[in-house]
């Protein structure tokens, strides 16, 4: 077995944060400690009476160190805040227990794009091999939205980004896809770009707080959505589906999560007195396989406006849960062609309800269609989406190159 490492895992997500990167980190926090690793997570938090705090949540050291809340409503006030984070994390890490750490790898989660900074003051410190897993290509899908505009805040952003790529020796990026954005930055020597896909553990259906069986929505076909409603998800046309599926009894829709359109969801339902779908906030991560073992079809949302590669945490859930997928997603991403060579689910690109109407029945009115369905995603889960695989791949030393593709 190759020696234990020291690894700084830093991210703005972690439980008791309900996020699929929270989820996601402390996945792979577990796993590199199951290969015999310490990995210590090292978070942000608002708190106002400490410089830092140092737990132990699940096994796992947990490093939380004071600095301003990033998750403002205002998009400005957002930005200013996570660009601000990486000195004042810096200040309150030089007054903990690790100020001296000599760390043997640095990973962090992007987004945010901010932590560039951070990771150059850390890797100073104890030359530490750095890995960057990287699940957004920002500022460029706030542009394709129409949220930044191309001029001189799209360049500030351009450059924030551009520091964070620098200070990494390897970025792992969620689809082949996306290699090619920063084929440019990989010319250099010393450094690699690969494909690290986005990853789940699995774990047992311990029960979930939402008991359809006690709802309106008893004894129908379950479409459910889990996860972030926002702007960048397009979730108009799925008020219209379910509007256009109201006459159908046996179907019915659930919603569980947080996010900016949250609200507005919410009140297109009573406004339009849809009695065939359910809002509820998010839940606990553990309480996930038991919302999804009472569904029958999960949803992915993805605006037609993006132009960059996405697989969303929730995706890899429904498949490692067994569930079928019906998404409605940008056109020719790699997400569309998963779907669609692996079999499973219905995949729609464009506008027209109808259509989306048209597989969504299909997939609630044919029970051995979702059965095959449900039987290839839980193999694309174990092969594609697994924690222990992600965790090799990061610990694995630069020259080699995992297995994985790489430019």
């Amino acid at each position: 077995m190759s020696r234990s490492l020291l690894i700084a895992l830093i991210s703005t997500d972690y439980p008791p944060l309900r996020t699929s990167a929270a989820v996601q980190l402390r996945d792979l926090a577990q796993q590199l400690a199951a290969l015999g690793h310490r990995p210590v997570m090292i978070v942000p938090s608002p708190m106002s009476d400490s410089p830092f705090a140092v737990e132990r949540l699940d096994g796992i050291e947990v490093l939380r160190v004071a600095a301003p809340p990033t998750r403002a409503a205002s998009f400005v006030r957002r930005a200013i805040a996570e660009m601000w984070l990486p000195f004042a994390m810096w200040r309150n890490i030089r007054k903990s227990p690790f100020r001296s750490a000599k760390w043997d790898l640095l990973a962090w989660y992007s987004p945010p794009i901010f932590f560039g900074p951070l990771i150059w003051v850390l890797r100073r410190g104890s030359g530490a091999r750095t890995y960057l897993i990287l699940r957004d290509i920002f500022p460029e899908w706030a542009v394709d939205l129409g949220l930044v505009r191309k001029g001189p805040v799209y360049l500030v952003f351009k450059a924030i980004a551009a520091l964070q790529y620098a200070v990494a020796d390897v970025i792992g990026v969620q689809t082949p896809s996306n290699l090619a954005y920063l084929s440019r930055w990989a010319r250099s020597p010393h450094r690699r770009i690969e494909v690290l896909h986005n990853w789940l553990a699995v774990t047992p259906d311990a029960g979930c707080s939402i008991a359809v069986k006690n709802t309106v929505l008893a004894g129908r076909k379950i479409f459910v959505y889990i996860g972030n409603m926002g702007v960048a998800q397009g979730m108009d046309i799925f008020i219209e589906l379910i509007q256009s599926l109201r006459h159908r009894e046996d179907i019915g829709f659930l919603f569980v999560g947080r996010g900016s359109e949250f609200a507005k969801l919410e009140a297109e339902k009573a406004s339009r007195e849809l009695t065939n779908v359910l809002f509820f906030g998010e839940i606990d991560s553990s309480e996930i396989p038991g919302l999804l073992a009472q569904c029958h079809v999960g949803l992915v949302a993805l605006h037609p406006d993006h132009k960059t590669h996405n697989i969303p945490g929730k995706f890899v859930s429904y498949v490692h849960y067994g569930l079928p997928v019906l998404a409605r997603v940008n056109g020719g991403t790699d997400l569309e062609r998963l779907i669609e060579d692996e079999g499973v689910g219905r995949v729609y690109v464009g506008n027209s309800v109808d259509e989306l109407k048209r597989l969504a029945e299909e997939l609630a009115d044919n029970d051995a269609l979702r059965f095959s369905m449900s039987g290839r995603g839980r193999q694309l889960g174990r092969v594609m989406f697994s924690s222990v695989t992600a965790a090799r791949q990061i610990v694995a030393p630069q020259s080699t190159c995992s297995g994985q593709r790489k430019i």
